[in-house]
């Protein structure tokens, strides 16, 4: 049995990432100042709109010394870092919710359509929060460990994708096989591969999945991922290799559909001690490998 990692390793991470944004944020402050507001309560509460437009606009042409940072630390562009920031310091999400609205806005040009959406933006959430603390750092950052959880989430995903990859065409060149490992993911009736392994006309698909938290409602839609990944793909004959990495997991693994799966029972936070353990995984299904040449 695994030793259970009870420390929050994802908030410290998390934490780290959210003050390497502090600079962002001071310097929105300064840059408020310098056009005639003395704190994001103000700007946000301008009656004027023909001011705050201007404001907005001056703020997307501004040139800033800092960017904001996503889950995993990477900085974003200054564009995003903007569009990112703004968003998320009027509680709401830049990608998911409001690009959508922004790209409907029937107007010319990329700013005059963020500038619309964000006077609606202001308008409604100003007089929901009209404690001056709201727009202060300490209550702001709170907002941003949430949205920066869920970036982590995806990132953190495309990550281990990409660690598997890289470890099976290491793989591959070792024992000589001549499998193409693919770049992208692979879409097969609404459920997403991961990574898909080619030689000749046949194929193997392996989802990868990861989970940090261990119980919950969200553990029964992850199992029921998994199962049916693996349907789907046999359903279309192909070969489905699902690899698991969780530190608990209340699936049944003899219930899986598939011949072959990797599950590595460890918190997926823990990249030291997961990438050799998957590493001795896949160099155990070399056979298995190997059959489709």
């Amino acid at each position: 049995m695994t030793n259970l990692v009870v420390e929050n390793l994802r908030l410290k991470e998390l934490l780290i990432v959210v003050d390497l944004n502090k600079p962002f944020y001071d310097e929105f402050v300064c840059f408020l100042n310098d056009i005639g507001y003395d704190s994001i309560f103000a700007f946000v509460n301008e009656q004027s709109k023909e001011r705050l437009t201007l404001a907005i606009e001056q703020y997307f042409k501004s040139d800033f010394e800092n960017l904001l940072h996503d889950g995993i630390g990477r900085p974003y562009n200054q564009s995003k870092s903007k569009w990112f920031f703004i968003s998320w310091l009027l509680r709401d999400a830049p990608q998911q919710r409001l690009q959508p609205i922004v790209a409907s806005v029937e107007l010319p040009s990329l700013l005059e359509r963020r500038t619309f959406v964000l006077l609606r933006l202001i308008s409604h959430v100003a007089p929901l929060l009209q404690n001056e603390d709201y727009w202060e750092w300490p209550a702001f950052s709170e907002v941003m460990l949430q949205r920066l959880e869920g970036s982590r989430r995806a990132l953190k995903g495309g990550l281990f994708e990409a660690i598997v990859r890289d470890q099976l065409k290491s793989l591959f060149k070792k024992h000589n096989l001549k499998i193409k490992v693919t770049d992208k993911e692979v879409r097969l009736n609404d459920e997403t591969y991961d990574v898909e392994l080619i030689c000749g006309d046949k194929k193997i698909l392996m989802p990868v999945k990861t989970r940090e938290t261990m119980g919950g409602g969200h553990s029964l839609l992850f199992t029921r991922d998994i199962h049916k990944s693996i349907a789907v793909a046999h359903e279309n004959h192909f070969n489905c290799i699902p690899i698991v990495i969780a530190e608990s997991w209340g699936g049944n693994l003899d219930e899986l559909a598939c011949d072959h799966y990797i599950f590595i029972q460890q918190n997926p936070n823990q990249l030291d001690v997961v990438n050799p353990k998957l590493e001795e995984e896949l160099e155990n299904l070399v056979d298995v490998f190997s059959s489709i040449q």
